[in-house]
């Protein structure tokens, strides 16, 4: 007889279960971020989480993944529907379409899940959440250095320092004018090149060379063809990304769209000044951002400190938000000349790196227990529970069917602050019993017997009924 195959509850690679805790930072950051945004003058939107594929288009910077990194399926009258990648291209497509009825310049920000069937790593999810800010409709390079401001203001609001991160800035120009001067005319190997630019915080300079010339095997074996130019065109865009200053950039291209490019630059470091966050910009020309619509200026948020991966050892993190300038990808649908510029902070990551530092600070919102000591006295339970959730306190009322060390045991792993104990003797005379569970989580790693435990105070007393709300509100 063959054995029935019990299911596993495995998720897939690059998906993760969230709960609790984790969630309520989560509430807690995007809480701040969109108070934020809105400071500055955004205002919301949401779009679909699937779009027809084609109107995003494809600009993933992995080609090697199925469905060029998105998630897909065909439907029956063969159109493609997609998984949102971003939440960028999903906002051009709406500006094309309500382009009459919003203001230019349109600043939206929008808060959202997006998926990528890409190769997942430590601290890169296939499904996660991004937070972002546009202004669609504005060339003046001011725009550009507000996002720089924006990312800049809002980190800190969350609890990062100015030391804590940089924004780097260069511009895609600067690459496209430095390809066209090495002769690069294909269109597939300059995108190549621009790709491989951005995997250099993950591969290194090494890494990035060998994708420059014929391509690189990565540690399980996978190949990724390289953009197969010769060994000095690749010499030249390395020696190009081992600049830091924008004077030595200068000096070497002379290409009209890479001059453009450093004119922009300065625009936006002037900009900036304005602000008072010119302390945290950096110029670095091998920023280029791996997806394909941009245009112009590129920001990246990177942090300046290690953190810890899964098994301790101290790592870089890489980036936790950037952007930058996308003039064409509005008029992809109607020809309208849209430019625009935004910034996408990745919610996750930024979570991860606040909790490296123990920057986040959670309030406990877990409920009080209400225990039941007796079946007879559930109405008089539920009275007290009442009470509790109509003055807005989290709580609830155990609805298991279990012994009263069972009851505490279960408000212990929910990190409820207090239970009540109300048995014959509360109820005879009017009084409530509560047990501070946060203080006798303390005091318990403090004492060495069952002695001192019964000696301690203030770990479980008993009021009059009355003063039940005053009594937890101490508490929670």
């Amino acid at each position: 007889m063959v054995k029935e195959k019990k299911l596993q509850p495995n998720l897939p690679l690059g998906f993760t279960d969230r709960s609790g805790k984790e969630l309520a930072i989560k509430d807690k950051l995007i809480g701040v971020i969109k108070q934020n945004f809105e400071r500055f003058g955004f205002s919301q939107l949401e779009t679909p989480s699937f779009e027809i594929l084609e109107n995003i288009g494809k600009f993933l910077p992995d080609e090697g993944r199925p469905m060029s990194g998105v998630f897909g399926f065909q439907e029956e009258n063969n159109n493609w529907m997609s998984l949102r990648y971003d939440l960028t291209a999903p906002l051009a497509r709406y500006v094309s379409k309500n382009s009459n009825e919003i203001s230019n310049p349109f600043k939206r920000y929008q808060v959202g899940t997006v998926w990528r069937n890409e190769k997942p790593g430590p601290g890169r999810f296939r499904e996660f959440t991004q937070i972002d800010a546009d202004i669609v409709g504005s060339k003046n390079n001011l725009a550009d250095a507000e996002m720089c401001s924006l990312i800049s203001d809002t980190l800190i609001k969350c609890g990062l320092e100015k030391k804590d991160f940089v924004i780097n800035l260069s511009n895609r120009k600067l690459i496209q004018g430095l390809v066209n001067q090495l002769k690069i005319n294909s269109a597939k190997q300059k995108l190549t090149v621009i790709r491989a630019i951005d995997k250099l915080d993950r591969i290194g300079m090494s890494g990035v060379e060998q994708l420059l010339k014929k391509g690189r095997k990565d540690q399980s074996g996978d190949f990724t063809s390289g953009a197969d130019l010769s060994d000095a065109q690749a010499s030249e865009v390395i020696n190009f990304l081992k600049l830091k200053d924008i004077s030595d950039i200068k000096n070497i291209l002379t290409d009209k769209l890479a001059i453009e490019g450093i004119n922009e630059i300065q625009k936006i470091l002037e900009g900036i000044k304005y602000s008072g966050y010119e302390s945290q910009i950096n110029f670095n020309p091998t920023v280029v951002r791996g997806l394909e619509y941009y245009t112009g200026a590129i920001f990246e948020a990177n942090l300046t400190f290690k953190v810890k991966n899964l098994k301790g050892k101290e790592v870089e993190f890489g980036s936790i938000g950037g952007g930058g300038r996308y003039d064409n990808l509005v008029s992809r649908f109607n020809k309208i000349d849209l430019p625009a510029t935004g910034i996408s902070i990745g919610l996750d990551r930024l979570i991860f790196a606040l909790t490296q530092l123990e920057k986040i600070n959670y309030s406990n919102k877990e409920p009080v227990i209400i225990c039941i000591l007796d079946e007879k006295y559930l109405p008089k339970y539920y009275e007290i529970l009442k009470e509790l959730r109509d003055t807005d306190i989290n709580s609830e009322i155990y609805l298991g069917d279990s012994s009263l060390k069972s009851q505490l045991k279960y408000a212990d792993k929910r990190n409820s602050p207090a239970v009540i104990l109300c048995g014959d003797n509360e109820f005879k005379e009017n009084k409530i019993t509560i047990k501070n569970l946060k203080k006798g989580k303390i005091e318990s790693e403090k004492l060495q017997s069952r002695e001192d435990w019964k000696q301690s105070e203030n770990i479980q007393a008993t009021f009059p009924k009355e003063n039940l709300i005053n009594e937890i509100k101490k508490l929670i």
